[in-house]
């Protein structure tokens, strides 16, 4: 019975060490992916911004400046991609929607953003664009990787459609998480002017007529969750201005858009709460379980070593009865 415990224990223990790394680098990348359905949507305000009234081209200062953004995923345009690719891959439409003090569309920027489900490295495929501007991505946008790293990445910038380095500036606490805090400038830039503009009868066309031009500068900041890559705060310190041209009057330039962009506290509380629940999901697959595998495998490896030793050592000889002596007769 010895010899028979000792073998179950020993294929338990062994398939305890293999569960282990068969987890963390064959499930890990095929389970962890961001779902091809997501749908999530962010809104931030800037106030105390400046925005440009349009009606005369000046700009004033204007209590809040709001910015809703949203993220879509088209399951059936992933598939297709997912196939030509050979890989899972994620297709997320998403808009910018900036609106002044009075609810009024200031600006709408539209993106299709194609990326790999897991590594998040982007994807080129056919529709890939910003603003309906084909466009060839290299580097992040919107998450970072599964277990990031402490180190600089390559970030997209929509406005430029330029991607640059986005800095490792250190590890910090955000409501109770640690997170890795980047931090990326963009200088100031010539940039296209949107397609939608905030006035009916102005093109970009006919702005481009008068010579005058757009131009962007940001400070870009994230605290980023590293086990799931996940962004739990951002904001920007942005600034746009129209420069040049017979549209400003002998203006040397204007200021379009200027302000601190922050994400709204609801939709934090809600980001947090979400970033906790999927970062144990993840933690089980890379530590929790390996790692509790491991430890079980190694008592039970002990257990099954010491039942094989017990029952291979011999046992002491059962004792020879002794006769006893035929009493002898006179």
């Amino acid at each position: 019975m010895r010899r028979k415990a000792s073998l179950v224990l020993l294929a338990c223990a062994v398939f305890c060490a293999a569960l282990a790394p068969l987890l963390r680098w064959y499930a890990f990348p095929r389970v962890a992916r961001v779902p091809a359905g997501q749908y999530q949507d962010m809104v931030l305000e800037a106030r105390n911004a400046t925005l440009l009234d349009y009606g005369t081209m000046r700009a004033k200062k204007v209590p809040k400046v709001t910015i809703v953004q949203t993220l879509k995923g088209d399951v059936e345009a992933a598939k297709k991609i997912g196939r030509t690719a050979g890989r899972p891959v994620v297709v997320w439409d998403s808009l910018s929607y900036v609106q002044g003090p009075d609810g009024k569309m200031v600006s709408k920027v539209p993106e299709r953003y194609v990326f790999d489900a897991h590594s998040q490295d982007p994807v080129h495929a056919t529709g890939e664009m910003v603003d309906g501007d084909p466009v060839k991505r290299e580097g992040i946008e919107f998450k970072w990787p599964f277990l990031t790293q402490k180190r600089d990445y390559e970030y997209f910038d929509a406005q430029t459609r330029t991607t640059n380095p986005i800095h490792y500036r250190g590890t910090r606490t955000f409501r109770g998480l640690t997170v890795y805090y980047f931090e990326q400038t963009v200088p100031w830039t010539k940039v296209p002017m949107p397609k939608t503009m905030p006035v009916r009868g102005i093109t970009p066309e006919s702005v481009a007529r008068t010579g005058t031009t757009r131009w962007y500068t940001t400070v870009r900041r994230f605290w980023v969750e590293p086990v799931t890559g996940a962004p739990v705060y951002g904001e920007e310190i942005h600034q746009e201005e129209l420069r040049g041209g017979t549209l400003l009057g002998g203006r040397a330039k204007v200021t379009a858009f200027a302000g601190h962009v922050k994400m709204r506290e609801d939709y934090i509380d809600h980001t947090v709460a979400l970033v906790r629940h999927n970062r144990t999901l993840v933690l089980a697959l890379t530590s929790y379980v390996p790692w509790g595998s491991l430890g079980l495998g190694l008592p039970l490896l002990a257990l099954s070593l010491w039942l094989q030793a017990r029952a291979r050592r011999p046992r002491d000889p059962a004792p020879t009865p002794t006769e006893e002596p035929e009493p002898v007769s006179a």
